[in-house]
């Protein structure tokens, strides 16, 4: 049982929208395929990864450094105790040869992307849905089959008014969504307290509305929103100022005492501990965003779940950034509090397998081999010429 070839390629994710930090007009993924030797239904059994959105591709990284490391290894060195599949965290660590600690930049996201298809093709290996394999290996073999789900909108587009970002928010009520999430940041105050109540108009009992300032407030700002903010029942108020701004961070719990929500671009599980040490997160109402295909993947999440129980945080608070399907496994396997959803953006890398309904604010995972993305047929298709 070996790796046979690893292929990756970037391609684009484009947009005309834009949160309050970048717009995605130039915005591309990597897309990944491991490929084994190992034979399933008259097949091989290929693992598919990418990155999030908000990150750019990361070929030259995996290219230059972390491939290589992967088909130079001696084959068994890289395969679980019994010999019968791949070990995902051997091979991390065989990625993470001749890396220093600290300063992760970008590798953290090249590294996520490939271990997303290395543990899509070992639950394919084991013959079952990764939600199922994490849930055996990590927990008491029982799943969350139904994953709570929000769906993530509410960018600034050109040219568009209250009227069509009311439009946009019934279509995700109307699809069964029950919270909802909009950009802030990107207009004025005033501006933006405008579109927040558009949407509230058109929400109903038991469907709540969650903000994102990705990031874009020095402390005096982060305030005014948070004083501003306080009026509204949000679901919370994301990502105030710079993720790497704790003292910001632990100061605004002062002036905004409801669910605040932050940690997409924390990407190791030491970033996280900070953030819990020094960042003044509550953990009887705030969300912790952390998102393995932008932070060194699963294997760095597990210790990063480790960490938070230390701290006596429960994994229910997590509730990832990203919208893939990864995430989505993990929260089922591993009883996370939800995952943030694309419904029309980023396609087709965003939402979920084909025939999948939101109710409830809630999905029903099926029973598809890995990850799932071979139920998604345009994702599918795309990841067919990368293997074929």
């Amino acid at each position: 049982m070996k790796i046979v070839d690893i292929r990756e390629v970037t391609l684009p994710i484009s947009s005309s929208i834009r949160n309050a930090y970048i717009d995605f007009s130039k915005m591309t993924l990597s897309l990944v395929a491991v490929i084994t030797d190992v034979v399933r239904d008259g097949h091989p059994v290929v693992g598919y990864g990418f990155n999030s959105n908000g990150r750019y591709g990361q070929g030259s990284l995996m290219r230059e450094r972390f491939i290589p490391r992967i088909l130079e290894a001696e084959p068994a060195s890289l395969l679980n105790d019994a010999g019968d599949n791949l070990d995902p965290h051997k091979i991390w660590q065989r990625m993470f040869i001749n890396e220093k600690p600290g300063g992760h930049g970008e590798r953290s996201v090249a590294m996520g992307t490939m271990d997303m298809a290395i543990w899509d093709a070992v639950a394919k290996i084991a013959g079952k849905p990764l939600f199922q394999h994490l849930a055996d290996a990590y927990g008491n073999g029982q799943p969350d089959r139904k994953v709570f789900v929000y769906a993530a909108g509410g960018y600034y587009y050109p040219g568009q008014d209250l009227g069509k970002l009311k439009d946009e928010m019934r279509s995700y009520i109307d699809r069964g969504y029950t919270v909802v999430k909009k950009k802030i940041g990107g207009a004025s105050l005033d501006e933006d307290l405008r579109r927040i109540d558009a949407i509230l108009s058109v929400l109903q009992d038991g469907q709540r509305l969650a903000v994102d300032a990705n990031g874009r407030f020095d402390l005096d700002t982060a305030i005014a929103y948070a004083k501003a903010l306080s009026q509204y029942e949000l679901f919370w108020y994301e990502e105030a100022g710079d993720p790497l701004d704790f003292e910001l961070q632990a100061t605004l719990r002062n002036y905004y005492d409801k669910p605040m929500a932050t940690g997409e671009n924390l990407f190791s599980m030491q970033d996280a501990r900070n953030l819990i040490r020094y960042g003044g997160m509550r953990a009887d109402r705030d969300w912790l965003q952390f998102d393995c295909a932008l932070s060194y993947g699963l294997v760095e999440y597990l210790r990063t779940l480790d960490m938070l129980h230390q701290h006596g945080w429960s994994r229910r608070r997590c509730i990832p950034h990203g919208g893939h399907q990864m995430s989505l496994n993990i929260a089922a396997g591993l009883g996370l509090g939800g995952n943030e959803s694309y419904p029309d953006l980023f396609q087709p890398f965003g939402g979920f397998p084909d025939g999948v309904r939101v109710e409830d604010g809630h999905i029903t995972m099926p029973d598809l081999p890995g990850i799932g993305f071979e139920g998604k047929a345009d994702l599918y298709a795309q990841m067919r010429k990368l293997s074929a």
